[in-house]
């Protein structure tokens, strides 16, 4: 009876340690798998962008933030300024930044423990009614465009 209980035991011990728990992929909170493209620079301080989204939830929403990377190399906050060094408002003004804060953590292969935090810059511009805010995240590097309604500085 001693014998068997410990066979069972056993068998109980192997097959627990045996299995494999599956893990789903991280994905960022817009469902995208979290990106590494590699970013173009126009000089030390700006990006080169080359399109206007038409999405009119880029980089306006936490769902859909814009991805400038950078975080893995201490670039992150550079990156950021560096894409909104690349924008001109709606008519090509200059604009003005400021960060605002930190927000909404969504899931980043990137990020720390599987998670990254989003940066909300507030963006202005000379008789502008109002700050609009673009959500950034430093953590996943994607397709870089500027938010709808901005232009891309010349």
């Amino acid at each position: 009876m001693r014998n068997l209980l410990l066979l069972l035991t056993f068998i109980f011990l192997l097959i627990s340690c045996g299995t494999k728990k599956q893990v789903p992929e991280k994905t960022a909170s817009n469902g995208v798998t979290s990106k590494n493209e590699p970013q173009i620079l126009k000089d030390s301080e700006t990006f080169r962008l080359t399109d206007v989204s038409s999405d009119k939830t880029y980089g306006f929403s936490p769902d859909n933030p814009v991805e400038v990377g950078g975080a893995k190399y201490s670039e992150g906050p550079l990156n950021e300024r560096r894409y909104l060094n690349a924008l001109s408002g709606p008519n090509g003004e200059q604009i003005a930044y400021h960060r605002a804060g930190s927000c909404c953590p969504v899931n980043s292969k990137n990020g720390i423990m599987g998670k990254a935090i989003l940066d909300i810059y507030l963006v202005y511009w000379e008789n502008s009614s109002d700050t609009i805010s673009i959500y950034i995240n430093m953590y996943d590097s994607g397709k870089l465009k500027a938010p709808y309604g901005f232009k891309i500085k010349e």
